[in-house]
């Protein structure tokens, strides 16, 4: 399935006409599919290149190298998770993969430093780090213009999501998908889910795999071209939308057989704000045909909520 295709240059071109068409295509990509592909995303192709080549020395070292990334009492949100310890929300299969997650960096003394721990080093792979912290700030800055577009597609001040998202908890995730070695109990790799978080920005994939659930309930592949990122609503943004924008159900198939020996590499970026936001569904889409669907809640009671729900959290 070829998803929306959305040029981020227009947005920022400057051009009045070419920033409210750009906000026009999104909206309405938005609310009828939930994901689109991004061009001109202002993600250095050499920064992605680099990202990749670090993420896969990372999951090619020792298990018992990578443990020692693994630090207990952090639900996974920082530092390395091991093979088979998350699952889907309403699934008991643990889906097939490891991850390693990197979080908010915070340099401006705001008092929102105490609620992140710190990010977990990686000594055994020269320039992950640096790496990292590079490509984070780099897909901030997309996804702040993304975010930019959709307040105002919503009718609401440009800068409407600034505040909340500078510092927010957002995660940069690499995610290896290890080859399928016996039979597996599931055909998933990752079973389907929606994301918790605002908006989620997918860097390309080593492999296919993503499958999107359309309004007619098929599962479609989904392909974007390599200078494209893929870009989905999270649940947050819907439940802030009232449904007006669609968190899509999504998942990552298992490969042919013939192709069960390869890796998959994945690498999300997360977008999230501060813990202290309120989700409470926007007044502007709240009318007679679409009453209040959700009750109000803080992203970070719903962030906390969600990650027991899928087994991260006890």
């Amino acid at each position: 399935m070829a998803i929306p295709v959305v040029n981020l240059a227009d947005f920022t071109s400057g051009d009045p006409q070419l920033k409210q068409a750009f906000v026009n295509q999104l909206g309405k990509a938005y609310e009828e599919v939930g994901f689109v592909a991004v061009k001109n995303h202002g993600i250095p192709d050499d920064l992605i290149a680099d990202l990749y080549k670090y993420v896969q020395q990372f999951f090619a070292l020792p298990s018992d190298t990578k443990r020692q990334y693994e630090v207990p009492g952090l639900a996974g949100q920082r530092g390395y998770t091991s093979f088979g310890k998350e699952h889907a929300k309403g699934s008991d299969a643990p889906d097939l993969k490891e991850f390693f997650q990197y979080g908010q960096i915070v340099e401006d003394n705001d008092p929102v430093k105490s609620e992140y721990p710190d990010n977990v080093k990686v000594k055994d792979v020269a320039a992950f780090n640096v790496t990292f912290e590079k490509a984070y700030r780099a897909f901030e800055k997309s996804g702040k213009a993304l975010l930019q577009a959709i307040a105002l597609y919503l009718g609401m001040d440009e800068h409407y999501f600034d505040k909340h998202i500078h510092n927010g908890n957002s995660i940069l995730r690499a995610i290896h998908y290890p080859p399928i070695t016996q039979e597996p109990k599931s055909a998933i790799r990752a079973e389907q889910h929606e994301d918790i978080n605002l908006i989620t920005l997918l860097v390309g994939a080593s492999a296919d795999g993503l499958q999107i659930l359309t309004k007619q309930n098929e599962w479609v592949g989904v392909t974007s071209l390599p200078e494209q990122i893929v870009v989905n609503v999270g649940d947050m943004l819907q439940r802030l939308t009232n449904n007006k924008l669609k968190s899509t159900t999504h998942r990552v198939v298992n490969p042919p057989r013939e192709m069960w020996h390869t890796s998959r590499f994945s690498i999300p970026f997360f977008l999230h704000p501060k813990g202290e936001m309120s989700l409470a569904s926007l007044e502007s889409c709240i009318d007679a045909s679409h009453p209040k669907a959700y009750p109000d809640a803080t992203a970070g009671e719903y962030l906390d909520e969600r990650l027991r729900e899928i087994g991260l959290k006890k």
